[in-house]
């Protein structure tokens, strides 16, 4: 018994022992397999807004839910979980793993991926036309679906163009727009990015259409913006001296995005449409990073009570799921796209992507619609905005590293006085758990709206640490 015993023991200490070394071994090969995913993706991947030669630094994902990204460790195979300050480039209002799309997506995948939209069409589009058309301001009626953001500016400058050409009403070839803005990374969309500190300017300024631009919106949100305020009345005298070349004005309604994270007066935007009916201009709205509730309204243009010709959309459509863009125009800019209701010839809007009208894409934009229909968004971006403010705004704005804090729903800005770097960066994942992208002199959050107030306070922590670390 006693040498059975012995055995016994033995052979427990064996498959321990030998446990041990297969969980070492999987542990191992782990750690290899993420090291040579990241070492191929260095090799043949190009990631965006970086250099090939000093390329930012790139962290393997491998799942996303809620409100988190679980990162792989290259040192072990524990997986760090960081906070997803972001919304994946502002675009993921429920966070990630969200049942209700994840169900729309594997429904739709069952009965089509995609179908061509030239001639045909399909259930989810037709439905998200809808929903647009009611959930947009009133005379906005026509729907035009394509695969991005910037391909939804192109369409809208298209629109722009042809509404005159198609009518006999030529030399309406400029667009006129704001300083400090952003659209897209297209060459259209490009041209009306800030011509001097945009992200375009050094590298494509001499290759891009010539537009004209007026000064940044001086009036700040809340702030009142009298006629005679001196931005609001050179945008007026250029619109009144262009008034024979320039076919529409295009902005980003109450939020300039990427190109600074400013927020404008709304009764900057209402003269501005003033302007245009005045002068007999259409205006685009890009509501791209605005739309679907990022400022506490459904659209960044209802703060100022009005409405675009030509309004676009993408991002957050999807709820971050799958690429898509929308351009909606009223009537008349649809009609007059092709000449006229009575034009003999009409002219049909040359555009069509491939994707236009994913049924995949529709599906989920479908869901992520209801959804946040469904629930309390509004209060939530409240929420949200109350803690920036009390955790974010009020303590950094007076710090020596900090020139501006601002908060606008649920967007937190800090603007530095000097820009920050991809050390950064390592610090607010490595050091504090968080997911953000600094650009530039900017440190900002665009958080899910179903963040809890936990993880929020994260974010917020790391922001502050950092504006701290900066000013020490």
């Amino acid at each position: 018994a006693a040498a059975a015993a012995a055995s016994s023991s033995s052979l427990t200490k064996e498959t321990a022992k030998a446990s041990t070394k297969l969980s070492a071994a999987r542990h191992l090969r782990k750690e290899n397999r993420v090291r040579e995913l990241l070492a191929s993706d260095a090799q043949n991947m190009w990631h965006p807004y970086t250099s090939l030669v000093k390329p930012t630094k790139t962290r393997l994902v491998e799942s996303a839910s809620g409100c988190k990204f679980y990162l792989a460790d290259e040192n072990s195979d524990r997986q760090i979980e960081v906070v997803d300050g972001m919304s994946n480039w502002w675009a993921a209002i429920h966070g990630h793993a969200v049942k209700e799309l994840d169900n729309a997506a594997a429904s739709q995948l069952g009965k089509m991926s995609h179908v061509m939209f030239g001639g045909l069409t399909h259930e989810p589009a037709v439905t998200l036309g809808n929903k647009l058309v009611d959930l947009t301001p009133d005379n906005l009626t026509r729907v035009f679906l394509s695969d991005s953001g910037s391909v939804s500016v192109e369409v809208a400058i298209k629109m722009a163009f042809q509404y005159w050409v198609a009518r006999g009403i030529k030399g309406k070839t400029k667009l006129l727009t704001v300083r400090g803005g952003y659209h897209g990374d297209t060459f259209g969309a490009m041209a009306v990015c800030d011509p001097v500190n945009g992200m375009h300017a050094t590298m494509f300024g001499g290759m891009l259409a010539n537009h004209i631009f007026a000064p940044k919106p001086g009036p700040k949100i809340g702030e009142p913006c009298p006629a005679e305020e001196a931005t609001i009345s050179e945008l007026a005298t250029l619109l009144h001296d262009n008034v024979d070349c320039v076919a529409a004005v295009i902005m980003e309604p109450i939020v300039q995005g990427a190109g600074g994270m400013y927020f404008y007066s709304a009764d900057y935007l209402r003269q501005v449409r003033d302007l245009c009916d005045e002068h007999g201009v259409l205006l685009i709205l890009d509501e791209i990073a605005t739309g679907f509730g990022r400022t506490g309204e459904l659209f960044g243009c209802h703060h100022a009570g009005i409405s675009p010709d030509i309004m676009c959309l993408g991002k957050a459509l999807t709820g971050g799921y799958m690429t898509m863009g929308a351009t909606i125009a009223t009537d008349e800019v649809a009609f007059g796209v092709s000449g006229g209701k009575s034009h003999d010839n009409p002219l049909p809007l040359m555009h069509g992507p491939t994707f236009m009208g994913n049924p995949l894409a529709c599906s989920v934009a479908n869901a992520s619609i209801d959804l946040l229909l469904s629930t309390p968004w509004q209060s939530r971006v409240q929420s949200i905005q109350r803690q920036l403010r009390s955790e974010l705004m009020d303590p950094c704005k007076d710090m020596p590293s900090v020139q501006d804090a601002r908060v606008l729903g649920a967007i937190g800005v800090l603007e530095m006085k000097e820009p920050l770097g991809p050390e950064d960066q390592d610090f607010l994942v490595d050091e504090c758990g968080v997911w953000l992208r600094p650009f530039g002199k900017l440190l900002y959050t665009m958080p899910p709206f179903t963040i809890s107030e936990e993880e929020l306070r994260k974010i917020t922590t790391a922001m502050r640490m950092l504006a701290e670390k900066k000013s020490s």
